[in-house]
């Protein structure tokens, strides 16, 4: 049974509907972050006089679906508001509620395999999980801070945003496992993000419209604070998508130097981002992404095994005990679990040795995945999983 009474039936199930539910919300959340910041940099002055005199500040023509759409944006407010307004939050709200549901049903109630790495610190499930929450939490207040603080000089913030992110990334990775830790720093941005729409964006829409009904002059301040903020939002996306997607590549959160891979990859994502938004001006800096691609290639060979590495797929199965040792260690298997045998020393999954695993349990794990630990279904054959599966079942705490 795991810490909160939840059996591992139970867990796949609340996993599957939640993760299901983020990564919905999660594209749609995006997509109007991409959206939005593409129309704004494809707006042009509208050629009618009688707009501009209405406030219009730009205009675009878009063809989709079948059919040409003509999109107009007011520099502050309509003269008179419409009703019927498109509102763009839950996007957001639930991307980031459903995000947290899953850090507690994965992470937090599963603290002592998957957050907490006691070759790194040492702590209690409540040390674990109140650090976390705690780092979220601080995440929100330091960059809120920042952004009021350096709110009109662009390239100071995003620089102390660049050095607070980094020292985030360390220091979760001083604190829970590596898998965790990328995680948390995912987390970490999400929550950023989402307090930038809840406490900033749509307080700013809110004061527009209250504005309007109440025969006011709306004031522009809010709204291009709340631009700025979206604009962050955007940069941070391509991020926050790696660190979703990361616990399926233990290369990068398995080196020794993980949180610095992490931060690299970042800065590369928020770099071609940068390039789609120029793109959207009509400004085509093709070295951009070639820096980008030589940067991956980099990061890739800075991180390459040493000796080079073969593919599970690659292994021949000979049958016996020394079969499944080879799958073991050709699917990296010690990069997240500790087996004597082995001598693996992982510490991201379960100890194998502590746990004893049946042969059902382990062929049951290997084939479906649980967690935060992927299926092996399709990048193992049969029987590369069976000799597996009898090996770890045969050896574990012995």
């Amino acid at each position: 049974m795991l810490p909160l009474g939840l059996d591992s039936y139970t867990t796949d199930w609340l996993n599957l509907l939640i993760r299901g539910l983020h990564l919905i919300a999660g594209i749609a959340w995006i997509g109007a972050s991409f959206y939005f910041i593409a129309l704004d940099n494809h707006l042009h002055p509208s050629k009618d006089e009688q707009d501009a005199e209405q406030g219009v500040g730009g205009e675009a023509w878009e063809i989709h679906g079948g059919g040409f759409y003509h999109v107009q944006k007011y520099k502050v407010a309509p003269a008179k508001l419409p009703e019927g307004l498109l509102w763009f939050k839950w996007e957001a709200y639930t991307t980031w509620l459903s995000g947290f549901a899953l850090f507690i049903v994965l992470y937090y109630a599963n603290a002592d395999s998957y957050l907490i790495d006691r070759s790194v610190r040492d702590l209690s499930t409540a040390e674990a999980v109140g650090a976390s929450v705690g780092i979220l939490v601080a995440g929100w207040v330091v960059y809120d801070v920042l952004c009021r603080l350096l709110g009109k000089r662009e390239l100071l913030l995003a620089a102390a945003i660049l050095g607070f992110t980094i020292a985030v990334a360390w220091g979760s990775s001083e604190l829970f496992s590596p898998r965790a830790a990328y995680i948390q720093v995912g987390a970490t941005l999400g929550t950023m993000m989402a307090g930038n729409v809840f406490f900033n964006i749509i307080p700013a829409h809110w004061e527009l419209v209250r504005a309007k009904k109440g025969g006011r002059e709306p004031d522009p301040a809010p709204g291009l604070s709340a631009k700025q903020r979206s604009v962050h939002n955007n940069y941070l996306t391509l991020p926050v998508v790696f660190t979703m997607i990361s616990n399926h590549f233990p290369m990068t959160y398995g080196h020794s130097y993980a949180w610095v891979v992490l931060v690299a990859l970042m800065v590369v994502g928020a770099v071609i981002r940068h390039f789609f938004n120029l793109r959207h001006q009509g400004k085509n800096v093709w070295a951009i992404p070639v820096t980008a691609a030589v940067a991956i290639a980099g990061i890739a060979v800075w991180i390459a095994p040493a000796g080079g590495s073969k593919s599970p797929a690659q292994t021949v199965v000979t049958g016996g005990s020394g079969a499944g040792k080879a799958v073991f260690a050709t699917a990296e298997c010690g990069s997240c679990h500790t087996l004597a045998d082995a001598g693996a020393t992982g510490t991201v999954g379960p100890n194998l040795d502590a746990v004893k695993p049946s042969r059902d349990l382990v062929l049951q794990r290997v084939e479906n995945g649980q967690g935060v630990m992927p299926s092996f279904r399709g990048k193992l054959t049969d029987a590369q999983i069976a000799a597996l599966a009898d090996y770890v079942s045969s050896v574990a705490g012995k």
